[in-house]
């Protein structure tokens, strides 16, 4: 035993990866505002280092929170004494990681036979090598486009889908929040889906003779790289903070939309850090340009998890905006369609109302831009593995997420503006 605990100390100290041995995801349900208040004060509590997974919003929503081992007496003592209720949804953090590295070791070694595996996670070395292959595959279908380089100086690459012609064209991007792995895979599986299906699938057909597709898998790859070598639970980017000791930005509160507003901290260390300013980060500005540069994009479609939340703009305000009858009708009936294949629920409505006010998101920059159709998925689940979701769910969730993409794309085809 002691030995296997050595080796174990050992791995963690050559490859330097943070642990979560002990933590747990409590599921907090607050009765009242005096008890979200409570929530908020406990949240600000920069020792106790905790992890908001869902903030505080609402009376009688969940709360989801990763608790440190060295904090989770003190946080239980507090819940208790102010008589606000409390499960454990994630008994041990890492011991879902351990099996989460080891399925993704088995699959590594799997692959080596050649055969690419789109329901387990992978590096993102691997997914540009898919990439690479499904453009080998369908030369005269996909293309790849470098759209910038992220802090890092790693490549941006975009995934093109287009029949030739100068078309109105769709955007869907997937994991800006780098811990969110899910989305990764469920993109790279569409990107799968839309080149090999082509030719077979009449909708696929209709669609790209209309639009080009264009598909950004790995939105934040420095955030995503760090999540998978060095701690899982990273969101951020990369990018160093001048004055700070803290490092990243939350790109999703990063956007010339309502920039510093609620719903964004302009605390460096925390985890929805607005940045210094709008655009500031390479990620957010590459794909802003793009799009700009473009200038005929007609729906914006981001990928993130978790909740199984289908939602339009505004999050920055809370005001209803011109197109919400017709959004609402587009999102609620993809709602529907995902439903369809293994009873998903999803929950539709403007960011404001469904989550929580929040600024800065790509959204609500996208339909201030003049992108009507606008949409963010927050994919499975509701919380009982949340980040964590393990890899026997990715093919399920593309599959029934593509079901609720169709009928957008299906309704952008016949709507054009």
């Amino acid at each position: 035993m002691r030995l296997i605990l050595f080796l174990g100390a050992l791995l963690g100290h050559v490859y330097c990866r943070e642990t979560f041995v002990g933590d747990q995801v409590l599921e907090i349900i607050p009765r009242n505002e005096e008890q979200i208040k409570n929530l908020v004060e406990l949240e600000a509590e920069e020792h106790l280092q905790l992890d908001f997974w869902k903030s505080p919003t609402t009376p009688g929503q969940a709360t989801h929170v990763r608790v440190p081992w060295g904090s989770l007496q003190a946080v239980k003592v507090f819940l208790e004494s102010q008589d606000i209720a409390y499960s454990i949804m994630i008994q041990d953090v890492q011991v879902l990681l351990d099996k989460e590295n080891e399925e993704m070791l088995f699959n590594q070694r799997r692959e080596r036979s050649g055969v690419f595996n789109f329901g387990a996670y992978h590096s993102l070395e691997e997914i540009s090598q898919e990439m690479d292959h499904i453009i080998a595959e369908n030369p005269d279908l996909v293309s790849k486009v470098k759209i910038g380089y992220s802090f890092e100086n790693r490549p941006m690459h975009v995934l093109k889908f287009s029949t030739g012609g100068d078309k109105p064209a769709i955007w869907l991007d997937a994991g800006i929040h780098a811990r969110e792995w899910v989305t990764q895979a469920t993109a790279l599986w569409t990107a799968n889906k839309l080149a090999s299906d082509y030719g077979n699938d009449p909708f696929i057909i209709s669609i790209l003779d209309k639009m080009d597709i264009f598909l950004l898998p790995v939105t934040n790859p420095d955030g995503y790289v760090f999540s998978q070598t060095k701690n899982r639970m990273w969101r951020k980017t990369r990018s160093r903070v001048p004055g700070s000791y803290c490092v990243g930005v939350d790109p999703n509160r990063n956007w010339d939309a309502g920039f510093g507003g609620p719903g964004a901290s302009d605390n460096p260390c925390s985890d929805s850090y607005h940045g210094p300013s709008a655009n500031s980060e390479a990620e957010v500005k590459s794909i802003s340009d793009f799009i700009k540069a473009h200038g005929n994009f007609k729906a914006f479609i981001t990928l993130h998890s978790y909740s199984q939340l289908l939602m339009f703009p505004y999050g920055y305000k809370c005001t209803k905006l011109n197109d919400f009858d017709e959004l609402d009708q587009v999102a609620q009936k993809a709602a529907n369609s995902v439903a369809t294949l293994h009873g998903t629920n999803y929950k539709v409505g403007p960011i404001c109302s469904v989550i929580y006010q929040a600024s800065g998101g790509s959204i609500d920059w996208a339909y201030d831009f003049g992108i009507k159709y606008s949409f963010a998925f927050e994919l499975r689940d509701t919380g009982r593995y949340g980040f964590l979701l393990p890899a026997n769910q990715i093919l399920p969730t593309a599959e029934e997420t593509w079901l609720g993409l169709k009928t957008i794309m299906e309704y952008v085809r016949d709507h054009p503006y």
